[in-house]
């Protein structure tokens, strides 16, 4: 059988995807009800390579391999050769031999396909600079949990065309639902991305006519990791683009607001829009878990039923 791996929301069909929100889902009812119970993977580990920092992808993987009886190596680039200038396919063949499965937060996506294709383990994208698939699996497994089905609803995407904004394109073609993207010039999403997912993506430069009548609207900071010395540019740039109380007030009465955090109050969002009962992004930071340990289950073992 032909090793998988999660690099982009299209590795996957839309079936599988569909597959995976619903196991994570059962997975995170199984572990409120009886705890870490369930280890299908005792002494087996995964090798996390991160050359971006985060809290929520360490956490939520670290403790995903606990739960589930195996093991999380940390690498930094301190830590491996790869800072040193080892070539990646012989880090990817190399950790292969040891270890059952590689997640890797990085810059370059291209770099990320080249360690892939030289292993003969699952690798899964935790981040890269043109896309965040594992992020979209917690949020569309959020909207779901509380809204249902999300085939054929409206999401709105605020903000900068980065790597969120590419992996919310790839969800709307693989979940088959509506995305208008909000953004100032300049700042568009990739075109060949959005083109690939045809009618489904709109873009729009109002953000009251984006948002009035949405079901969802999600957002992320104006400047990413690595943009730090655009910060005050893009600020000017990104003006009129902050989600608040009163933008949501014009989209559905039930509709709900996501960010990947860490969230900028007072830039890309009010002060206290997360205080607001439609901001569920603490759940949604939860069930990075939980979709994750879905995920990880279905690259080592495929369909579970139980």
């Amino acid at each position: 059988m032909a090793t998988r791996h999660f690099l982009t929301l299209l590795d996957l069909s839309p079936e599988e995807l569909h597959y995976l929100i619903q196991r994570a889902i059962t997975i995170k009812n199984r572990l409120r009800a009886q705890g870490p119970s369930y280890t299908p993977f005792t002494n087996r580990t995964m090798a996390m390579i991160f050359e971006k920092s985060s809290t929520r992808t360490r956490v939520s993987f670290e403790t995903a391999m606990a739960h589930f009886g195996g093991h999380a190596l940390f690498l930094s680039p301190r830590d491996t050769q790869l800072g040193r200038g080892e070539p990646i396919e012989d880090t990817a063949r190399v950790l292969a031999e040891m270890v059952d499965i590689v997640m890797i937060r990085t810059f370059s996506h291209a770099g990320l396909e080249a360690y892939a294709a030289a292993s003969s383990v699952p690798v899964i994208n935790a981040l890269t600079d043109d896309y965040h698939p594992c992020q979209l699996l917690a949020d569309v497994m959020t909207w779901t949990e509380l809204r249902g089905s999300v085939r054929g609803r409206t999401a709105v995407w605020i903000g900068d065309g980065n790597n969120m904004c590419h992996s919310w394109i790839n969800a709307a073609r693989q979940f088959d639902f509506k995305l208008k993207i909000c953004c100032p010039e300049g700042y568009e999403p990739r075109e060949d991305i959005v083109a690939a997912a045809g009618e489904r993506v709109t873009l729009l430069r109002d953000v009251q006519e984006a948002v009035a009548g949405a079901d969802l609207v999600t957002t992320d900071v104006w400047a990413s990791m690595g943009q730090e010395e655009e910060q005050a540019k893009r600020e000017a740039d990104f003006r009129g683009f902050q989600v608040t109380e009163a933008l949501l007030d014009l989209a559905k009465r039930d509709a709900l607001f996501l960010h990947c955090l860490p969230a900028h109050r007072g830039e890309e969002i009010s002060e206290t829009l997360l205080d607001d009962p439609r901001a569920v992004v603490w759940q949604e930071a939860g069930n990075r878990l939980h979709a994750q340990k879905a995920l990880i289950e279905f690259l080592l073992l495929g369909r579970v039923d139980h």
